[in-house]
């Protein structure tokens, strides 16, 4: 009788070590995307300038060099379930929609020195289903 009981703590509490590493996992990785989403989410339904978005294309470009986000054969960055980013701008100038791959390869410094005071704006913004992370941002010029 004495062992049957050990043994029914010790499963019990294996049980309960497990639910609290998984649970401890689960609110670090909350915590990380809420602080990573921060930076991004601070943009949405705000004016900012050229500067500003040539500023965050190139964290989202850092950002998924760091998660060795891959890339396809146009250069272009292939989004994942967790971590990926991308950002398209669009442009009222010519109606064009860019990414952030063909801003960054055409030079972020061009891009600042066309368009460093023209305002844009994030209209659409969308998360990973699994992290909850930012996975999409959408900019269209306002002004210019």
């Amino acid at each position: 009788m004495k062992k049957e009981i050990i043994l029914i703590l010790v499963i019990v509490t294996i049980v309960i070590a497990i639910f609290s590493y998984y649970y401890y996992t689960y609110q670090r990785n909350y915590k990380i995307a809420k602080q990573e989403n921060m930076q991004y989410d601070s943009y949405y339904q705000q004016e900012i300038t050229g500067t500003n978005l040539a500023s965050l294309i190139n964290k989202a470009i850092d950002d998924n060099t760091k998660n060795e986000i891959t890339k396809n054969n146009k250069g272009k960055y292939i989004e994942n379930e967790t971590n990926s980013i991308r950002i398209d701008i669009k442009f009222t100038d010519d109606d064009s929609i860019h990414t952030m791959e063909e801003i960054y390869l055409g030079g972020i410094d061009i891009f600042v020195q066309y368009y460093n005071q023209i305002k844009f704006k994030c209209t659409k913004i969308e998360y990973h289903q699994t992290t909850h992370k930012v996975k999409y941002m959408f900019f269209e010029q306002v002004s210019g």
